[in-house]
């Protein structure tokens, strides 16, 4: 009676067991990575801002592979001067040769904006770079172990917040009259820590009262195990939020530094001495001065717009916390 009882009830188990499998089987797999998820929930508008950004980011490592290549691959050269040789006029309109037209030096447009593309996505992902890794790291251990560390460092962030981050770089980019790529990129990138590590500070202690990270500190796990298991993780995307947002301001930066003629060399490339270039000739025609114009304000907006997403979704998952 026992055995059987037990036949009985180990065949139920097993033919529920098989049941619940033959279902799970049945339904479609609608299962999708976060990224996916995110990118289905997301506003058409913001996913033609993301779509710029790709468009955009695509445009700049295609210049950088066609300066590796010698311009072997099919994409105007910036620097060539039709008419110097019986080729482009100036300020041509846009044309199959030319898309976007041609400068007042009969260069062409397309070409020239996409190059320019490099130089500022060059910069603001410099600053975001120094931002998030030496702003996040300093910025989160200094909002946990807090006492002296926490004093001086964040004493000395709002000393240099004191100077206007603008008008100081302007100081030392005139003062030095340093006009490469690199160097201007590494001064955007210092002068941006200190805003990284406070909104990191801040971030911090708002984690580090948080019940995993008081219970991961019961158990006796090292501090420096719980900052970067527990700590930085939940503080990175609030980085990464700002990080999108401040990207579109430092391209506005570099373009107004380009604009003054105190960013990189001409005849390099850059909508901001695009701009400028073509502001001498802007009775003549426009497009010079419309076409960088217009490919900053899109960068910048998308920028935005992608920020403001990504913020409100860090928003939710804080709170769920």
């Amino acid at each position: 009676m026992v055995l059987r009882h037990w036949s009985r009830s180990r065949g139920d188990g097993v033919a529920a067991t098989l049941s619940s499998t033959d279902a799970t089987a049945k339904e479609p797999n609608h299962q999708q990575s976060g990224a996916m998820a995110a990118l289905k929930t997301m506003p058409l508008v913001t996913k033609a801002a993301l779509a710029w950004l790709l468009f955009i980011i695509g445009a700049a490592i295609y210049t950088r592979l066609d300066r590796l290549f010698g311009q072997a691959l099919p994409l105007q050269d910036p620097f060539y001067q039709g008419f110097l040789f019986g080729g482009a006029s100036p300020t041509e309109t846009p044309s199959a040769a030319h898309w976007l037209g041609t400068d007042v030096l009969s260069r062409d447009n397309f070409s020239r904006l996409l190059h320019g593309a490099w130089v500022s996505l060059a910069i603001a992902a410099t600053v975001v770079a120094f931002g998030v890794v030496i702003g996040g790291l300093l910025g989160s251990f200094v909002g946990y172990v807090r006492g002296r560390w926490e004093t001086v460092v964040m004493a000395s962030m709002d000393v240099i917040l004191a100077f206007p981050p603008l008008v100081l770089l302007l100081a030392l980019v005139a003062i030095y009259k340093v006009r490469s790529l690199p160097i201007i990129a590494l001064l955007f990138g210092v002068l941006s820590i200190p805003t990284y590590v406070r909104i990191a500070r801040a971030s911090t202690l708002g984690v580090a009262s948080r019940e995993f990270v008081l219970a991961a500190e019961a158990i006796g796990t090292r501090r420096v195990a719980i900052l970067f298991r527990e700590v930085i993780p939940n503080v990175l995307p609030a980085l990464l939020a700002y990080a999108l947002v401040n990207a579109g301001f430092v391209i506005v930066i570099e373009g107004t530094l380009s604009y003054l003629g105190l960013s990189v060399q001409i005849p390099e490339p850059t909508w901001g001495n695009m701009i400028n270039e073509g502001r001498r000739d802007i009775r003549q025609t426009i497009l010079p001065v419309f076409w960088p114009g217009l490919f900053l304000t899109l960068t910048v907006v998308s920028l935005n717009m992608l920020g403001d997403w990504f913020q409100q979704r860090v928003a939710v998952r804080e709170a769920a916390l």
